[in-house]
């Protein structure tokens, strides 16, 4: 099996009257790329082969046995966090792809990796015991039926918990434009005002607009700090440009009204 000289193998068992067992392949997750605070690497178990009637509930009971566990993640292929985006409720979330999934378990302790590579590949984890049943066939399919029906108040109380984030969210960014907005009226005027914030807060990254008014402000002060017609042979320079614009002008003007006597269409009355 190429899954041997990374993985270790554990054996998985539907219940202790099955003679049918189904391998788990698990490892330590490590990938350079990714450092997730959701997934960190030396508490993160990378598990790939779980069969569709383990749930993350399932899941979580069964490696509970080797220390508390954290979180679970079950997706139908491998990837990183930021491929999940975010969470959605299970009223708006599309239905999963029925098939075997990886998984990614969190434990508290980075001692509970080694104790799961450790398990002896002959001892199986059993999936369905009396004290936590497994519901499969007829009964998992009246489960779901039942489960499919959305309740009129679980879903208004999601759908006001959304909102009021929402509202929440708009509120502050509505406060953060009227800070940044009096921020650069107090600049245009050449007042700055200074005041003293929370101790432990952390400053708001730049975004575009304030790019943009930072640069029109720079913009300002360069023309300010430029010296027109400082010198006298500057001022006398401009006077000269200046009337022989002019001149250019009327020469301009003449030539047209003779055109315009010449094809009697001239009348200044």
């Amino acid at each position: 099996c190429v899954f041997l000289p990374v993985f270790t193998v554990l054996s998985l068992q539907f219940n202790s009257d099955s003679a049918a067992r189904h391998s788990l392949y698990v490892k330590e997750h490590k990938v350079r790329a990714e450092k997730s605070f959701h997934r960190p690497q030396d508490r993160t178990l990378f598990v790939l082969n779980i069969p569709p009637y383990c749930s993350e509930d399932v899941v979580k009971e069964l490696f509970s046995q080797f220390g508390n566990v954290e979180s679970v993640e079950l997706r139908d292929h491998p990837g990183s966090t930021q491929e999940s985006g975010p969470k959605l409720s299970k009223f708006f979330r599309p239905p999963g792809k029925q098939g075997f999934n990886v998984g990614y378990i969190v434990f508290k302790k980075s001692s509970s990796l080694t104790e799961v590579k450790s398990h002896p590949h002959d001892v199986p984890l059993v999936v369905c015991t009396e004290q936590r049943p497994v519901r499969t066939g007829v009964q998992k399919w009246i489960q779901q039926y039942t489960e499919s029906f959305i309740h009129p108040d679980k879903l208004q109380q999601t759908v006001d918990s959304f909102m009021e984030n929402y509202d929440k969210c708009k509120e502050e960014e509505a406060e953060r434009q009227k800070e940044e907005a009096e921020q650069q009226k107090e600049e245009e005027e050449g007042w700055v005002k200074v005041t003293r914030g929370n101790k432990g807060t952390k400053a708001r990254p730049h975004s575009e607009a304030a790019n943009q008014r930072t640069l029109q402000k720079e913009m300002r002060k360069k023309k300010r700090k430029e010296l027109m017609n400082f010198y006298t042979w500057q001022h006398r320079n401009t006077q000269k440009e200046h009337i022989a614009e002019l001149r250019k002008k009327f020469e301009e003007d003449k030539q047209r009204i003779a055109l315009l006597r010449a094809q009697r269409k001239f009348r200044p009355y």
